[in-house]
């Protein structure tokens, strides 16, 4: 395995069309994912342009844009679950720490233990308890004994902030929780793999302000030991909980920088455009 580059100071998606900016990447910080002209299909449809850029290890990276940008089909790239779909398909390059994850040799089932996924709609598995379901990723791959497995729920679900509210019940329905609960449980069934990266596609818009900022607290705890991806609509989430945020649109990247500068002097006008209402 290659050792992780150190990210380039700016990078472009692809070459600006007349009057925009190129796409700025934050400097000087360890590379995760590298993305080199990115282009995906949905049968004839092309829904990435040639995305380019760098996602910094143990930060948040922010990816916002109208719906229909490519913003959820660029994240489930980085895991391969965008080949799934039997009309899918890709071009270009993503590096997982320097290694092509679109290798022959790489096994997309262990790459996505690597790279764990929460998505927008909490979804336990109705039919298995609190516990099974923070175990239920591992047991596709591996038995556990009861002693390990006991550890290993525990520690998903303290990594997930859901420990004290769920120790007495773990054999309860993990149905039985609430909306922010439950995807809490999903962040914890992810962490029990113990991956490196999480994908979270919109992980709040079916949830209510205070579980919302259940979310937001935990993702500022987990960046200290994890690179997360994060797909929101909401801006004022991306401004709170982000490092970096992308900038998508019609399938193409805008703008990448830095979340303060994005919100606060965006270099494109489309950007400005729509953080401040005027589309999307």
């Amino acid at each position: 395995m290659q050792a992780p580059h150190m990210m380039r100071p700016q990078a472009a998606s692809r070459t600006p069309s007349a009057g925009a900016h190129p796409a700025k990447t934050p400097a000087e910080v360890t590379v995760k994912f590298s993305v080199q002209d990115l282009k995906a299909w949905f049968g004839a449809k092309q829904v990435l342009r040639g995305i380019t850029l760098d996602v910094p290890a143990r930060q948040v990276t922010a990816i916002i844009g109208p719906s229909g940008c490519g913003k959820s089909t660029f994240i489930r790239c980085l895991n391969r679950m965008h080949e799934l779909v039997p009309s899918a398909s890709i071009k270009g390059q993503i590096q997982l720490d320097g290694d092509d994850i679109y290798s022959d040799e790489v096994d997309p089932v262990l790459l996505r233990r690597k790279v764990g996924m929460v998505f927008q709609k909490p979804n336990p598995f109705p039919s298995m308890s609190i516990r099974e379901n923070v175990l239920a990723g591992l047991r596709l791959t591996q038995s556990l004994q009861r002693s390990r497995s006991d550890e290993i729920c525990e520690r998903g679900l303290r990594g997930a902030a859901l420990w004290e509210e769920v120790k007495d019940r773990l054999d309860d329905s993990g149905a039985g929780l609430s909306g922010g609960q439950q995807q809490r449980l999903c962040i914890a069934r992810a962490l029990a793999v113990e991956p490196e990266v999480l994908l979270m596609d919109e992980p709040c818009s079916a949830l209510d302000p205070i579980a919302t900022a259940h979310i937001e607290d935990l993702i500022h705890t987990l960046k200290e030991s994890y690179t997360i991806v994060i797909v929101t609509h909401n801006m004022q989430q991306a401004a709170r909980v982000s490092d970096q945020t992308a900038f998508f649109l019609t399938g193409e990247l805008i703008e990448y920088t830095l979340t303060t500068q994005l919100f606060t002097a965006p270099a494109d006008r489309r950007t400005e455009d729509y953080i401040t209402g005027r589309f999307g």
